[in-house]
């Protein structure tokens, strides 16, 4: 049974959302300040941190950038509708997908369970093999990756898309088959979230020897990791 921190300074909304995430069987912790919810996010016990960006004393971006700091726990933040700024800092510090505010306990659901399986699914045969790219070493099984070498600390989500992208190295691979595939929904109009990752990764991967991203992007259509 997954367990789910969630942190939000709404009392009400917070009741109404993990009654609902119980009777979908998940366990459930709620806190109403984001310095304590990053505190507990930090001690362990939990597979999911649920993050509203505006709380008191400590707010949801501040929380996000201590739990970053210490730890890859997947964390999906709640976000104003339509504000723009606070989702994108969100991703750029590291939130693996945001939900915005209102929302209804359905999809927030959906949106827990799409990220809970990419993080902690079970690896299928095809998933046991490693990886390889040029200085790219990928490892699905154990949900690592190195670069020449060295450890890459990813977040779930920059894992996923990570995979995703080095399975179809040399080829082209849409915006939306990305959304699909790491984050568990379709490409939303409008939606920067894989912009905002694919950035996050290209920080961490470097650049190859000639100076290039090993991730491209391919005009109207999304990204490839080149074969070098």
């Amino acid at each position: 049974m997954a367990r789910v921190l969630l942190v939000d300074d709404d009392t009400e909304l917070c009741a109404l959302q993990a009654e609902y995430l119980r009777a979908e069987g998940f366990e459930v912790e709620a806190v109403y300040d984001g310095e304590q919810g990053a505190g507990l996010a930090l001690e362990g016990g939990f597979d999911i941190v649920v993050l509203d960006v505006m709380m008191p004393r400590t707010n949801g971006i501040e929380a996000l950038r201590r739990i970053r700091a210490r730890s890859r726990i997947p964390v999906i933040m709640l976000t104003a509708r339509g504000d723009d700024i606070d989702r994108v800092l969100g991703l750029e510090l590291g939130a693996d997908d945001y939900v915005p505010k209102p929302c209804t306990p359905r999809e927030l659901v959906a949106r827990i369970r799409a990220i809970l399986r990419r993080a902690q699914g079970t690896p299928g045969p095809r998933e046991t093999q490693v990886l390889g790219v040029g200085a790219l070493c990928v490892r699905p099984e154990q949900r690592r990756a190195e670069w020449q070498g060295r450890l890459l600390e990813l977040t779930s989500t920059e894992f996923n898309l990570l995979e995703v992208l080095a399975r179809c190295a040399g080829n082209p691979v849409s915006k939306n088959e990305l959304s699909e595939k790491a984050l568990g929904r379709p490409l939303a109009r409008y939606d920067r979230s894989i912009d905002v990752h694919v950035s996050n990764l290209r920080a961490k991967l470097g650049d190859l020897p000639d100076g290039r991203s090993p991730i491209q992007t391919v005009r109207g259509i999304g990204y490839q990791y080149i074969v070098s």
